[in-house]
């Protein structure tokens, strides 16, 4: 419902033209990128003070409402004025027909990426006629809540710069996004991101993804319903599910906005292209935490947080799902440690009280806390990826009653799921010598390079 409505505000019509699937460049980044140029070629900024004297107004208006009293006509007048006096000053005005969440989230990203990655002050405002205005403002909302939380954005440094705004406090349906002028630090920062991945190789990581498919998944049967790493969803014809093809798409981005932009241009790709068609994606990115260390952990984590954290602003975790991957995966690492987290693990604190709860006593009691370590191998892949999984595939994998109350002791009960899989899991991945697995893990890391 979220794709097709968005809380009965979007309307669905055709799908954004300016994005080109498989997270390669769009008309959007290519009118981006136009309009940057124009910028670095001595384009002027003009203060804010050179506006008309009605826009001026309006941005001086201490009114947190100024636009309730004005009619439909004037609203549309004042907005034209508004993206008139943006064109003076040299901001790129960039259309786009998106009119649903995807394609409108594809096309934000996308041309926030083209401005995080380039160094100097730069502004660009993204028309977006089809979307409503309260699409755009939970937004604006929610980035400016995120740049406020110190957890996340001490992992996105980059998106310190960057900010997003309404056109005339909402007067008409477009986005205003700046960034300013990288420090001397933040380009310390963005140089060191680059060098910890160097110039990473498609080919490359992709066969190594595909050999921790192999091995992880379809060896060790972390998921019984892929037998090859080319062909998903196998074993779920009777609930209606037609086993489809693996995409494995790949960015080299080094840069937040640049791997939530690849993964918008994935969805987009999902929902254009039938499930018996695709089944689900592997989106690597390589540059979002590279390496083993606990600050590249860390990277992975925020970047995956976020990527989740959009995805649910407009409730996409009602058509997809995510599992997330990092070659130095620590459940006990990520937020919340002791709660479910979208994408992620169980809590390992909930491990021994899942195994009693299927009936493995034997291992409840005897295992010993290094051995439920083990279960962070499941997602350590050779480097960062994300699986987008179709919700449709996994409530025919699960069932309508995986859910349930599990007791941790103590009188707390938390809810949980997937219960057979975490489980058996544990137990097989709990028996297996440390030693064989870190040499598997590196083994595929240095795959990739």
């Amino acid at each position: 419902e979220l794709f097709e409505d968005l809380n009965n505000m979007v309307i669905s019509k055709l799908l954004l033209a300016l994005v080109v699937l498989f997270g390669t460049c769009s008309t959007v980044t290519a009118f981006a990128a136009q309009g940057l140029a124009r910028n670095t070629e001595g384009a002027t900024f003009f203060p804010s003070n050179r506006l008309s004297p009605t826009t001026w107004a309006l941005h001086q208006s201490s009114d947190p409402s100024p636009l309730d009293n004005m009619s439909e006509e004037r609203k549309r007048n004042l907005f034209q004025s508004l993206l008139r006096d943006l064109q003076i000053e040299g901001v790129p005005l960039l259309g786009c027909d998106a009119n649903q969440v995807h394609t409108m989230s594809a096309a934000l990203w996308t041309t926030m990426s083209e401005l995080s990655e380039n160094d100097d002050e730069q502004r660009a405002c993204l028309v977006l006629e089809d979307i409503p205005i309260g699409a755009l403002q939970a937004f604006v909302d929610d980035f400016l809540v995120l740049k406020t939380q110190g957890r996340l954005m001490a992992n996105l440094k980059e998106m310190s710069r960057i900010s997003v705004s309404l056109v005339g406090k909402g007067v008409g349906p477009a986005l205003l996004i700046e960034t300013t002028s990288r420090t001397e630090e933040e380009k310390a920062e963005k140089n060191a991101r680059a060098a910890a991945v160097g110039n990473p190789d498609e080919g490359k990581c992709t066969s190594a993804v595909k050999h921790f498919v192999d091995r992880m998944v379809i060896k060790e049967e972390t998921c019984p319903y892929t037998k090859t790493p080319d062909i998903a969803g196998v074993g779920l014809e009777a609930k209606g599910i037609t086993p489809s093809a693996v995409a494995y798409r790949f960015s080299a981005t080094t840069d937040a906005c640049g791997a939530l932009s690849a993964f918008w241009n994935s969805i987009c790709e999902l929902i254009a292209t039938p499930e018996d068609q695709l089944s689900t994606t592997l989106l690597s990115l390589p540059g979002i935490g590279s390496g083993q260390s606990a600050e590249a952990h860390s990277r992975f984590v925020a970047v995956v947080e976020i990527i989740g954290r959009y995805l649910c602003l407009y409730r996409g975790d009602g058509m997809f799902g995510l599992v997330h991957f990092h070659p130095a995966y620590e459940r006990n690492l990520i937020e919340p440690k002791s709660s479910a987290a979208y994408g992620h693990l169980p809590p390992q604190n909930w491990l021994r009280p899942m195994l009693k709860e299927s009936g493995n006593l034997n291992e409840a009691e005897n295992f010993a806390d290094e051995q439920f370590d083990h279960s962070n191998y499941q997602r350590r892949s050779p480097h960062t990826v994300v699986n987008i999984l179709r919700v449709s595939q996994l409530n025919a994998a699960t069932g309508p009653l995986s859910i349930f109350d599990l007791d941790l002791g103590d009188g707390k009960t938390e809810k949980a799921s997937g219960l057979v899989t975490y489980t058996r899991n544990a137990i097989r991945l709990g028996n297996i010598d440390k030693a064989a697995l870190d040499a598997a893990v590196d083994a595929e890391v240095a795959m990739a390079k």
